[in-house]
């Protein structure tokens, strides 16, 4: 009798195990995702610069660990950079990469996600121009920054049963962009996804 109890209740056991196995792989999914970016630039330590508009664009997986953490993967690009005015006009860095951040996601609740990792980036093109108002003296310049980037993100989002997310995630980068100065990214994105 107690060898059929326990067989039954390691029966039971086990298929509670494959059960919640299949449920976190069916919520694993991948999608797109894109949204706003506000991207800055921080030089030796100092106050960021100000602030250039752009957008990031791409393709995610996030593949469930339990009910709780998941992992995410993503290639996106990325417009960065930064502008600063003065009363002579405005200089604007446009710095455009392929980000590919990896993150763990946590829920606290079903729907809201904490997220935090590492991300690699590389630069796809670059241009700072000058706008000085006047035409006959705008500028445009190439120099050649880093091609490799790389820093951590922190960000917060909610997930809907659906698998649309919003999220707001703020990248900490850690790499020099240029030589001179120890610039680093500093960008907020605003994100909208799409899973499948």
């Amino acid at each position: 009798m107690k060898k059929l109890c326990l067989t039954l209740a390691l029966s039971l056991g086990a298929l509670f195990l494959v059960k919640a196995q299949d449920d976190i792989k069916s919520k694993s999914n991948g999608g797109i995702k894109g949204g706003y970016n506000l991207a800055s630039v921080q030089y030796d330590g100092n106050e960021e610069t100000g602030q250039r508009s752009g957008f990031h664009v791409g393709l995610y997986g996030e593949s469930y660990l339990s009910n709780f953490a998941a992992i995410q993967i993503e290639v996106m690009y990325s417009q960065q950079g930064y502008e600063i005015e003065t009363n002579g006009g405005t200089f604007t860095q446009k710095l455009n990469y392929i980000n590919v951040p990896l993150s763990l996601k946590l829920y606290p609740v079903s729907t809201f996600y904490l997220e935090a990792g590492p991300q690699i980036g590389y630069a796809i093109s670059h241009k700072e121009t000058y706008d000085a108002n006047f035409d006959l003296f705008d500028t445009s310049q190439e120099f050649e920054p880093n091609s490799f980037d790389y820093g951590v993100n922190f960000g917060v989002g909610f997930k809907s049963d659906a698998n649309v997310s919003l999220g707001v995630r703020y990248h900490l980068g850690l790499g020099d962009i240029y030589d001179d100065g120890s610039p680093k990214n500093r960008v907020w994105q605003f994100s909208l996804g799409f899973g499948f």
